[in-house]
């Protein structure tokens, strides 16, 4: 009969609530967090909700719209909670306070005026709170990918080359510091971004990668995660419209998303830049990407390391194929990027610039020297690249042993395919 709910098992139920939790948590979070105004509240009834809906959907079918369910459940628990609490009539006289003062400002005024400074976003002021200054630059980070980008703390871990308990400890640090500090529900006045923005922006830029190439799972990347952050950065650029690395975050997500189209196979599988049908590539998200990028630039104060990197994304999103980017000018990027971010992974990038624009032997002293260093310890993008150029330089048998060290330490299924079939392929 159309129209009926088809009623799940149980492992349909717990996919199709982990499906929900992956694509709605931020919202769900962000929304219970303006409800009950406490961050560490929120969490704790939006998980009660997920087990209730694992209980309830077997049986009942899973809902038209299972984020508003969870929603819904989740303030429900917190209601029976204000209930038990001694304290309860305070915080109910506050709410009908709060409504009666908005039920007047309404009759008032039908136009409100308007305020530069207000976001109606949730996942942003959730961004926001989770970047207050008084949490370190680590738990701040740390929370947010937990809480925004719904990474689970052994993929956390593995993003930062830190133990699973390290992770576990700042987040639980951070909600209780949090808490303690009765952080409120806000994008904090003007004159507080100057303290949070730094984070604020490493977190959409984090979020965003994950998006782009996920560090587990089943999935090459995930679509939504990265078209959210990209979301987060585009509001973000119009609050601070005078900060130039806002508008370059944005750039380098724009020419990123342009190339979605193309990223993934009719069947699913990773196509890798070399390999990608340019013609597919989103022409309207890369013009984006360069207004954003001039932009910035237009602001006078020198690209950071977000422009920078937009600007190496820009080199081949213009360019036609691989044997036509300008590879000479992407090391000098990379060589500037080197300087006022020094890091191993921008010096692994910078060895396949290298090697497209200096020869092979070069690009592999160079990522010798990396390996050699320790720095990129358990990072699975290094053994894959030395054996990317070891099959260069006609090295099987060394290539085969690296790829096979990359592969140990991916936990992404589509990445493993890859590396795998590269084996074969020696």
């Amino acid at each position: 009969m159309a129209g009926e709910r088809v009623l799940p098992d149980g492992v349909t139920a717990r996919r199709a609530v982990e499906a929900v939790w992956r694509i709605e948590s931020a919202r769900i979070v962000a929304t219970l967090t303006r409800f009950t105004g406490d961050f560490a509240l929120a969490e704790d009834i939006a998980q009660e909700a997920l087990a209730e809906a694992l209980a309830s959907w077997p049986r009942a079918g899973v809902p038209a719209n299972p984020g508003a369910w969870l929603v819904a459940v989740g303030k429900r628990r917190a209601i029976d909670g204000w209930r038990r609490d001694a304290a309860r009539d305070v915080r109910y006289a506050a709410l009908a306070r709060e409504l009666g003062e908005a039920d007047a400002a309404a009759a008032a005024s039908s136009t409100p005026p308007w305020d530069p400074d207000a976001i109606d976003d949730d996942v942003l002021r959730l961004v926001f709170i989770a970047c207050h200054p008084v949490l370190s630059r680590e738990a701040s980070i740390a929370l947010t990918l937990r809480t925004v980008a719904g990474l689970s703390t052994e993929a956390i871990a593995r993003a930062f080359l830190v133990p699973v308990a390290t992770v576990q400890q700042r987040i639980v640090r951070a909600k209780k510091t949090l808490s303690a500090a009765a952080v409120p529900f806000e994008v904090p006045p003007r004159d507080e971004y100057p303290a949070r923005l730094s984070a604020v922006l490493s977190v959409v830029y984090l979020i965003f990668n994950e998006g782009y190439a996920a560090a587990s799972g089943a999935e090459w990347m995930r679509a939504d995660l990265a078209r959210e952050a990209l979301r987060l950065g585009r509001v973000l650029a119009e609050l601070v419209p005078r900060e130039p690395e806002a508008h370059g975050l944005v750039a380098l997500m724009e020419f990123l998303v342009a190339r979605f189209p193309a990223r993934l196979s009719a069947a699913g599988e990773p196509v890798l830049l070399a390999d990608q049908d340019r013609s597919r590539w989103d022409r309207m998200l890369i013009a984006r990407g360069r207004a954003a990028l001039a932009r910035a630039d237009s602001l006078g104060r020198g690209r950071g390391a977000y422009g920078l990197q937009a600007a190496i994304a820009e080199c081949h999103d213009v360019a036609p194929s691989v044997g036509e980017t300008d590879w000479g000018r992407i090391v000098v990027l990379y060589e500037a990027l080197g300087r006022i971010a020094p890091s191993p992974v921008v010096e692994l990038n910078r060895a396949v610039a290298v090697s497209q624009a200096e020869g092979l032997a070069t690009a592999l002293r160079i990522v010798d020297s990396l390996a050699a260093s320790g720095s990129l310890a358990g990072y699975g993008l290094l053994p894959s690249v030395r054996g990317e150029l070891l099959t260069r330089l006609g090295r099987t048998d060394e290539a085969r042993a690296e790829f096979e060290k990359a592969i140990a330490l991916t936990s992404n299924e589509r990445e493993h395919a890859v590396l795998v079939a590269k084996v074969r392929a020696l």
